[in-house]
Formats: C-alpha cells, sequence, structure tokens
C-alpha cells in the first residue's frame, strides 16, 4: 500500500476528505521525526513504538581494496509492534 492508498482507506474510514487525512499524516510524520531527532521514543497504544537509537562512528575495511574508511555517526529508527497488533497479523 503507498501514501495516496493509505490515504484514501483512511478517508473512507473516517468519513474526511483526503487533503484533511493528508494533513493528519504529515504532522503525524513530522511528530515522529522531531521527537526522535531527540532521541525520544514514541509510543502509540496498540500499534507499537518507534525508537531512535544512535550508532556511533565506526572504522570499516573495503573487502575489494583493503581500503578503512570511517563511517559517521548515524541515527535509525526502529519500530517495535505492540502485543496486539502482532496478534491481529497472526
Amino acid at each position: 500500500m503507498d501514501n495516496k492508498q493509505l490515504q484514501a482507506t483512511l478517508a473512507k474510514r473516517m468519513g474526511r476528505n483526503n487533503a484533511d487525512i493528508a494533513k493528519l499524516l504529515d504532522a503525524l510524520v513530522t511528530t515522529i521525526r522531531e521527537r526522535c531527532g531527540e532521541l525520544d521514543s514514541i509510543a502509540v497504544p496498540s500499534f507499537g513504538t518507534f525508537e531512535a537509537k544512535k550508532k556511533l562512528e565506526r572504522i570499516v575495511v573495503n573487502p575489494g581494496t583493503g581500503k578503512r574508511m570511517l563511517v559517521p555517526p548515524k541515527i535509525t529508527l526502529t519500530f517495535k509492534p505492540s502485543a496486539l497488533l502482532k496478534s491481529k497479523l497472526k
């Protein structure tokens, strides 16, 4: 399912137009991005938890050339589904 299909499905279920749903989804994604950028976690009841984790810088070796490179630190976003969501998917 892509973004437009998600918007259409939510609009149909909620009885709203696609523009309202697009604004709602944009606000949700923006909030998740901002909070996780600050390394906070976001729990959505009955859905799951979004958690930002910081990976430290590290040195990797290119196997073809043997050259060593420094990989900069980065923040990754992980999602852990709730038990209710897991049970519904099974």
